[in-house]
């Protein structure tokens, strides 16, 4: 079976932050899991929806933004 060389992106938000009430300022890092927005983009279409994205929707107390990976 032959498979294309063509790259695609897979975007998803995730927080970067959990809560910790004993922790100073009430959290401490820690990386969420994944919830995917987009599948099969290209480069240039993921990063404009990561920007997008990133621009509408405030990040809040735990740092909830999306960023993108390459699928594979």
């Amino acid at each position: 079976m032959e498979q294309g060389t063509a790259e695609t992106y897979r975007v998803f938000t995730r927080t970067w932050w959990r809560r910790n009430p004993s922790a100073p300022g009430g959290r401490e890092p820690g990386a969420g899991r994944q919830t995917t927005i987009a599948r099969h983009c290209t480069y240039d279409e993921a990063r404009s929806i990561c920007q997008r994205y990133n621009a509408t929707h405030k990040p809040g107390f735990l740092s909830r933004k999306a960023e993108f990976t390459q699928e594979g």
